[in-house]
């Protein structure tokens, strides 16, 4: 694997060991916003990795699994589009505010696990 593969891969499991650090803490929002960059590095660290060029500056998910090369079934379809939208909500204060009160532990702890069981995936796929 390439240095800067590499690099997004490191960047990638630290947002996701964040996301459990926040799960402990109750910053639910903040579960949900480092499990979709936790996402997105590892798909740019796929995208680096198969074309060896610098991943485009997006955050939508579904569109850097597109750029990836990477075929997803429809429950992974969903569930990166759902990550998609945790991004904007924890980006913007008025989202911020509406968002808080409706993430609950169970909700941010049952992302977590399908955060963990993507990027696992996408480690797979990566070696």
């Amino acid at each position: 694997m390439t240095e800067a593969a590499q690099s997004w891969v490191e960047q990638s499991q630290y947002d996701l060991d964040t996301a459990r650090a926040m799960l402990a803490s109750g910053r639910y929002l903040y579960v949900l916003f480092c499990c979709q960059q936790a996402v997105e590095k590892a798909l740019k660290a796929m995208i680096v990795r198969r074309s060896g060029v610098l991943p485009p500056r997006i955050h939508n998910l579904l569109r850097l699994a597109e750029a990836a090369g990477i075929e997803l079934h429809i429950g992974q379809n969903r569930f990166l589009g759902e990550l998609s939208a945790y991004y904007i909500q924890s980006r913007y204060p008025e989202e911020i505010k509406a968002s808080t009160s409706t993430i609950t532990r169970q909700i941010a702890a049952e992302v977590l696990t399908k955060t963990e069981e993507t990027i696992q995936w996408l480690f797979s796929i990566l070696k």
